[in-house]
């Protein structure tokens, strides 16, 4: 994590390089706005652990795109452009996540991640709907432009 130093009263702050978009960095001393960190999305994946998650999916507002994975698996690296694309395209509209369901046993079992790749779509935190192996980039867009489209 950068370490940013507040104009108004000095104090160094961490910061989280992948700050939700809803969200302003600000001193955890005085309060102010941090000048120069940036809370644009991210037009990369942003990764989630079993520590992160309930802050990076369930408490964020929007659609997010959890991709469940590990290493180890040729369909999983097969998306994982597909991923990076949908990041670079989403312009705020959506997130995309990854999650290591190695590392991240917790989590994966939570939503019982039998089958990898998984694409979990959340909905101002609600799990709304779940894709199965690795599926083209259309059938990915479509999935989430419906949930964006949902007036829930």
């Amino acid at each position: 994590m950068p370490i940013v130093r507040c104009e108004k009263c000095g104090t160094k702050n961490r910061v989280d390089e992948h700050p939700p978009a809803d969200r302003i960095a600000k001193c955890g001393k005085c309060g102010a706005p941090l000048a120069g960190v940036t809370t644009a999305p991210s037009d990369k994946p942003i990764t989630v652990t079993d520590q992160s998650f309930s802050q990076e999916i369930m408490n964020t507002t929007g659609v997010v795109l959890l991709d469940c994975w590990a290493p180890w698996c040729g369909p999983c690296r097969m998306i994982g452009p597909v991923m990076e694309q949908l990041a670079a395209e989403a312009r705020g509209r959506y997130r995309v996540a990854k999650l290591n369901v190695d590392d991240n046993p917790r989590t994966a079992s939570q939503f019982q991640i039998q089958s990898i790749p998984t694409m979990l779509i959340f909905k101002n935190g609600e799990l709304v709907d779940r894709l199965i192996g690795a599926q083209p980039k259309p059938a990915i867009v479509s999935r989430l432009s419906a949930q964006l489209a949902a007036k829930r």
